[in-house]
C-alpha cells in the first residue's frame, strides 16, 4: 500500500466517478484505474462497485476511507513540519546556564522566543558551568549556553552579554553586614562557602585568585552544588559566600546581606558569555541567535 494509491482512492471515493477523478488528479483514466486495481489486489478486496451507470464504495472501501484520510493527513503534516523545521519556524533549542546569575537573561530570551517564534521550544538546563558547558556543546548535548569564563573560550563561537561584579553575601548578624564595603584582607580568618572545586565555576576561581592576591588561602568550610544552597547556608550562619551582583539580585535575602567588596584588591569584572557551537547551521538556533542580539546585546 502506497500513499499515492491512497490519494487516488480518496479522490475516486469523493467523486464516485473515475473520469472526474482522473481529471482532478491530472491522470489518464486507464492509469488511474490500474492504480485502483493494484490497491485492491494488495488489500485482497474490491473497493468499488463499478457499473456503466455508477460507482459506489464497497463495505471494504468504506472501511478503508477513514484510515486513508488519516494517513494522508499525517503525510501532509509531516511534509509541513519538515519544511517548517528547514525554515527554522519549529524546532527545539537546548539552553544551558549556571544558576541565578543567568536567570534574568534566560527569562528575557525565553519570553522573546515565545513571542517571536511560537514553534521553537527553548529547553533550559540549569546547573552547568564553564568547562561543562563547552563539553556539552562539543558533544552536541546542548545547543546554546550562558556561562562565565575568566577568558573568552576559543573553541566555540561566543559574545559577552553580561558584565558583573563580585559581591559578598554574609549573615545578617555578621559585623560586615553593616558596612558599606568590605576588604578581602579583613576576611582571612572567616569561613567561606563555595561551589565544589571541580564544578568549573569561573566565579569560584576568581574568588580564590583574589584571596591569594590578598595574601591568604580562603578556608572553605562547606561546598554546595549551587548558589541557592550556598545562600541558605549563609543565612544559617555557616559562613560567607562570594558571588556576583547579578546572582545576588535573584536570591532570597532573608537573614542575608549583600556587601560590596573594597577596591584595595583588584577583582576583574565577571563576564558572562552567550556561547554556541561553531559552524552550527540549525535553522531554529540561527533564529534564536538573531533574536538574542536584540534581547541580550553585546557588552564591552
Amino acid at each position: 500500500m502506497e500513499l499515492r494509491q491512497l490519494e487516488v482512492f480518496r479522490v475516486v471515493a469523493e467523486e464516485l466517478h473515475f473520469g472526474r477523478a482522473a481529471e482532478r488528479l491530472h491522470l489518464a483514466q486507464p492509469h488511474l484505474s490500474r492504480i485502483v486495481r493494484a490497491l485492491e489486489t494488495d488489500l485482497g478486496a474490491p473497493l468499488f462497485d463499478r457499473t456503466t451507470r455508477r460507482v459506489e464504495l464497497t463495505p471494504a472501501g468504506r472501511a478503508l476511507l477513514a484510515s486513508a484520510e488519516a494517513m494522508l493527513r499525517i503525510e501532509a503534516r509531516a511534509r509541513a513540519d519538515v519544511a517548517a523545521a528547514q525554515r527554522g519556524e519549529i524546532g527545539t533549542v537546548r539552553l544551558s546556564f549556571a544558576g541565578p546569575s543567568s536567570q534574568a537573561m534566560v527569562g528575557r530570551l525565553a519570553c522573546a522566543v515565545r513571542e517571536e517564534y511560537a514553534g521553537i521550544a527553548l529547553a533550559v538546563r540549569p546547573g552547568r558551568y564553564g568547562p561543562g558547558v563547552l563539553a556539552d556543546l562539543l558533544d552536541r548535548s546542548t545547543d546554546l549556553a550562558i556561562a562565565r569564563f575568566e577568558h573568552e573560550p576559543a573553541e566555540v563561537d561566543c559574545r559577552p552579554v553580561a558584565r558583573e561584579r563580585g559581591v559578598l553575601m554574609v549573615p545578617a548578624a555578621h559585623p560586615a553586614a553593616a558596612l558599606a564595603e568590605v576588604s578581602l584582607t579583613a576576611l582571612r580568618r572567616e569561613p567561606f562557602l563555595a561551589l565544589p572545586d571541580d564544578s568549573g565555576s569561573a566565579v569560584r576561581s576568581m574568588f580564590t585568585t583574589a584571596c591569594r592576591t590578598a595574601g591568604f588561602v580562603p578556608e572553605i568550610v562547606q561546598t554546595a552544588p549551587d548558589t541557592w544552597t550556598c545562600v541558605a547556608l549563609v543565612a544559617a550562619g555557616v559562613g560567607l559566600h562570594f558571588t556576583t551582583d547579578a546572582a545576588a539580585r535573584q536570591m532570597p535575602l532573608d537573614g542575608v546581606r549583600v556587601v560590596p567588596l573594597a577596591a584595595d584588591i583588584a577583582i576583574p569584572p565577571v563576564l558572562g558569555y552567550l556561547v554556541w557551537r561553531r559552524g552550527d547551521r540549525d535553522p531554529a538556533l540561527e533564529r534564536v541567535l538573531r533574536l538574542s542580539g536584540k534581547v541580550l546585546p553585546t557588552v564591552t
